[in-house]
Formats: C-alpha cells, sequence, structure tokens
C-alpha cells in the first residue's frame, strides 16, 4: 500500500507542478514565461496556494524548496530523460 500512496503522492504533486506552470506562464506572459527567479514564484506559490506541505508530511522552508527546484531543473536538463519536467520533479521531490 506504500507505494500506491507514494505514487498517488507523485501524481498530485506533479499535477501541482504543472498548475504553477501555467499560472507562472500567464503571470509573465509579456515575457512568455521567462522569468530568471522562476523558482521562488513556484515555491512561493505552492507553499502558499497548494497542498504541497501536506503531501510531503511538512512544511519545506521556502529557500530550500526554491534550491531544490532550481537542482531539479538543472539535473533534468543535464540527463534529459523521458519523463514529462512535473513527474520527474516530483518523483524527487517526495522522495526528499
Amino acid at each position: 500500500m506504500a507505494g500506491t500512496m507514494s505514487d498517488d503522492t507523485v501524481k498530485t504533486v506533479a499535477e501541482l507542478l504543472r498548475q504553477v506552470g501555467e499560472v507562472h506562464h500567464m503571470v509573465f506572459a509579456d515575457t512568455e514565461g521567462s522569468d530568471d527567479d522562476w523558482a521562488t514564484f513556484y515555491s512561493d506559490w505552492l507553499l502558499a496556494h497548494s497542498e504541497l506541505p501536506r503531501l510531503l508530511g511538512k512544511r519545506p522552508v521556502r529557500s530550500h524548496l526554491t534550491r531544490d527546484l532550481v537542482e531539479l531543473d538543472e539535473q533534468y536538463a543535464a540527463q534529459a530523460p523521458p519523463e514529462p519536467w512535473p513527474t520527474w520533479y516530483a518523483q524527487r521531490l517526495v522522495r526528499k
């Protein structure tokens, strides 16, 4: 059962990441989503407007979540895995 809960959690976190990506793109529509500080926007939104802390079982420190998102972005770009980025990031955030 634990595996199923984890799988469900990963799916839900991935959906939250997709949502924040859409919100970010709308907010930064004038720059076509370009924002060098995107990870801060994501972590602010995820902590203030989503169930991420409940899903992770703790409230991440915003600066740590921002750092984790930046590191995941760098790793994802370097590894170019076949999974969509929200799923790939979610698997690692839930594991952490």
